[in-house]
């Protein structure tokens, strides 16, 4: 048995052929040319021979309506081949950001399962994201469907399904100099951490540097340019004098040199 989690469960249906899946080569799309509580009200009529494995309203979550291990009957000769899933509306509609997601979710979910691969395909012997036209009269001859205006967001989908199986590493999150301590700034000081410092206080408009041939070394220029720094951090008095303390230098950020 092969459902999908993410999806309710709205079967059975007597439309189907079970453990009629010889295997899963994609996922082809569909348009209802209807509404999905009529669309699922003739899928489950016997006399409508007719079904998909999934049904895809404009809004709200996917719906199975037959497991994957059995053939649904939405393409004819492709039935035992490709996963399909009806989307609920009319050509020339474009699928809703809701359908285009839970789309993207279905591939995704059939990569992982049946290591469906993420591209597009024209082709009934190909595989990954198809439509029901290419199939051709052996699929139906349904060649308008589900339209234009679905095919072309095949990529939007793929590329969602991609990001779901695969998601980007975050960002590393910037790190800081940790405050070295009041003592630490004296005058003549060494260190790249000090032009780190100018840098930060210049963006921060704290500029009161002269020209300088030590870039590295701490001067009067960086005192002046830090106790405007404390200021602008709303301290005053004897608590905006040099040196530093911690609660402006961490505020200030000075990147990791």
């Amino acid at each position: 048995m092969a459902r999908m989690p993410e999806a309710t469960w709205i079967g059975p249906t007597p439309n189907k052929t079970t453990d009629g899946m010889v295997e899963v080569r994609g996922l082809v799309l569909h348009i209802q040319q209807g509404t999905e509580s009529g669309s699922e009200s003739w899928f489950k009529n016997p006399s409508a021979q007719a079904s998909a494995h999934f049904l895809n309203p404009k809004s709200g979550g996917l719906r199975q309506l037959i497991d994957t291990k059995d053939r649904a009957w939405a393409e004819a000769a492709g039935n035992s081949h490709w996963v399909s899933v009806e989307n609920e509306g009319f050509v020339p509609d474009k699928l809703t950001a809701s359908q285009v997601e839970n789309c993207a979710q279905l591939l995704a979910w059939l990569h992982k399962t049946y290591s469906v691969p993420l591209q597009s395909t024209d082709d009934p012997n190909g595989k990954g994201l198809g439509w029901h036209g290419m199939g051709g009269a052996a699929w139906g001859g349904h060649t308008g469907c589900p339209g234009d205006n679905i095919k072309a967001q095949r990529a939007a989908i793929i590329a969602r399904a991609k990001e779901l199986v695969a998601p980007p590493s975050p960002a590393p999150k910037p790190s800081y100099e940790p405050f070295p301590g009041a003592g630490w700034f004296v005058m003549g000081r060494k260190s790249p951490i000090v032009a780190a410092m100018r840098k930060r206080l210049i963006a921060e408009g704290c500029n009161h540097y002269q020209s300088s041939k030590n870039p590295d070394v701490i001067g009067s220029g960086d005192k002046a340019s830090y106790e405007a720094w404390q200021r602008k951090c709303g301290f005053s008095g004897a608590a905006a004098t040099w040196p530093p303390g911690k609660t402006t230098w961490d505020r200030l950020k000075v990147p990791n040199v």
